[in-house]
């Protein structure tokens, strides 16, 4: 049987992490990538190195749909402000960390912007949380987080397809749900991320979305990756 999610067009269900140096190698990429990648990400890195809002305009003036992984994270009036500006764009998400009111003030300026929560980053695991001075496991901050991103007004979560299965039986459907960490099989390099799981996984846990970085940019075909990636995805969806 098929997976079904709330996401139209399944090509929009993976999300390339554009994480390179600088919008030059930023545009040399997508236009290597071309059809293969529909959604991308766009997050710190690209940010720092300048030209970010013209990038953005870039891949929107062809076609692509686009994730400001910005993380917002300040005082609620502040995240407010932000959130409002970015909306004037036809950005699709973005990003944020933060309590209640922060959460609140994001929802409350969004417009036609959709905001994800970010429950606990994928590069983290219980003996980081410990450390950070968090009491209790991984899975129940991130449910912790996603109920109350949901009582905000947030459109959706940031969260590993590890807890997925209890993500999904405590809010349903009621909230997106993009996993990052994905590695496809057979393709687990080490590196800084400790929570990671498959393609095949995160959608058949429930996941709307995957990001998708290394596996695709670090591969000697990108655009054979990331197509792999899609065939992938079509086929868990045909039907």
């Amino acid at each position: 049987m098929a997976i079904t999610t709330n996401v139209a067009d399944h090509r929009d269900r993976l999300i390339f992490a554009l994480d390179v140096p600088d919008a030059t190698a930023a545009r040399r990429l997508a236009e290597q990538l071309g059809d293969a990648v529909t959604f991308y990400k766009l997050g710190l890195e690209l940010m720092a190195a300048g030209g970010y809002f013209e990038l953005v305009d870039w891949l929107l003036a062809r076609n692509k749909r686009i994730f400001a992984d910005l993380k917002f994270y300040d005082v609620p009036a502040t995240v407010g402000r932000a959130v409002s500006l970015l909306a004037k764009r036809d950005i699709t998400f973005a990003t944020i960390h933060g309590n209640q009111g922060i959460m609140a003030a994001a929802a409350a300026a969004k417009g036609d912007l959709k905001i994800l929560a970010v429950t606990v980053l994928t590069s983290l695991d219980q003996a980081d949380l410990r450390e950070m001075g968090f009491q209790g496991d991984v899975e129940a901050l991130v449910l912790s987080r996603a109920r109350r991103a949901l009582e905000a007004g947030c459109d959706g979560v940031i969260a590993s397809g590890l807890e997925l299965p209890a993500l999904r039986q405590a809010i349903d459907r009621r909230l997106l749900v993009v996993t990052p960490g994905i590695r496809p099989a057979g393709n687990r390099p080490a590196d800084d991320q400790k929570r990671v799981v498959t393609v095949e996984q995160a959608f058949g846990d429930g996941a709307d979305h995957i990001v998708v970085g290394r596996p695709i940019r670090d591969a000697q075909d990108p655009r054979a990756a990331a197509a792999a990636i899609q065939q992938t995805i079509a086929g868990l969806f045909a039907g």
